[in-house]
């Protein structure tokens, strides 16, 4: 029930994570919490109860002050994985 409400909750205050993708060029990603590793071949950051992990060449982030990121380069893989209840 806890999990229920908590998901409506983020939805309506847009805490869930938005991924736009554009080609294998551009992602863009909405309410990123925090990033947790970023360099040119790997990056791994948190949006709403995802984990995102991207791997690709020459990645570069941009724009995260303003609760979103850009990453651009060449991205070859893209992973979601969906946090547990007890994972910060």
């Amino acid at each position: 029930m806890f999990d229920d409400i908590a998901e409506k909750a983020g939805r309506a205050l847009y805490l869930a994570a938005g991924i736009s993708i554009e080609g294998n060029r551009e992602m863009m990603i909405d309410n990123c919490r925090r990033i947790e590793e970023c360099s040119e071949v790997f990056m791994s950051f948190v949006s709403g109860r995802l984990r995102i992990q991207v791997w690709g060449t020459g990645l570069r982030a941009y724009d995260y002050r303003t609760r979103g990121l850009v990453v651009r380069g060449r991205i070859s893989r893209i992973d979601l994985i969906e946090k547990g209840g007890g994972e910060s």
